[in-house]
């Protein structure tokens, strides 16, 4: 089986637990009874992909009810807190990259952009202003572009989760074609409601592993 050896993961609430991300993000998981099922670390598509593959999990940035623009929930303006951009932008800054070997980067967004109604504008591969970074497309291009720069090495996998809008995931997989990144489409994954369930949890995991 693969492994994925140094691995750093961008993402939202589904690939977040509690005491596994940095101290002052929004977490959705954590070890309390909860509705969908999930209340072990252990239960994370994550946490079983490093241990079956023996991969290590360098970093986990992922921030619950996060977009990959700077545009959130109610038209909320996160150019400085949760947006995967700002969170990209403020690692290369500090030259985590530089720091770090990186092998693999899985990045598992685009549920709250389309959940959101973030605007979507258009595929965009180059000459990107601030005001473009607040609509998810040209957003995911620029991501794209700066982690690929960042991690000439690193193999980038973009996950993408089932149901979202037709449009966001089609445009999403032609930029991950532009840019040469493997785009892995979840299908019937189990939630309730709206979250991975255990089940769901060890769905994501496998079809992973499966799309390698």
């Amino acid at each position: 089986m693969k492994s994925y050896k140094n691995t750093v993961i961008f993402g939202d609430s589904y690939s977040t637990f509690l005491g596994y991300i940095p101290e002052h993000y929004a977490a959705f998981y954590w070890q309390d009874p909860t509705p969908h099922g999930v209340s072990r670390v252990e239960q994370t598509w994550w946490y079983q992909l490093m241990s079956e593959t023996g991969s290590k999990l360098i970093l986990n940035d992922s921030w619950s009810g996060s977009c990959i623009c700077h545009t959130g929930y109610d038209g909320e303006d996160c150019s400085e807190t949760s947006s995967f951009v700002f969170r990209l932008d403020r690692h290369i800054k500090n030259g985590f990259f530089e720091k770090n070997r990186v092998d693999t980067v899985f990045v598992f967004g685009g549920t709250n952009d389309s959940w959101s109604g973030a605007p979507l504008g258009e595929l965009q591969y180059s000459n990107w202003e601030k005001s473009d970074l607040y609509k998810t497309l040209p957003a995911s291009c620029y991501f794209m572009d700066r982690i690929k720069k960042a991690c000439p090495d690193a193999e980038v996998i973009w996950v993408i989760n089932d149901g979202l809008k037709e449009k966001l995931t089609g445009d999403t997989v032609k930029a991950c074609e532009h840019y040469g990144i493997n785009c892995i489409l979840l299908e019937n994954i189990d939630k309730l409601p709206d979250h991975p369930t255990p089940k769901g949890m060890i769905q994501i995991k496998e079809q992973i592993i499966n799309n390698q």
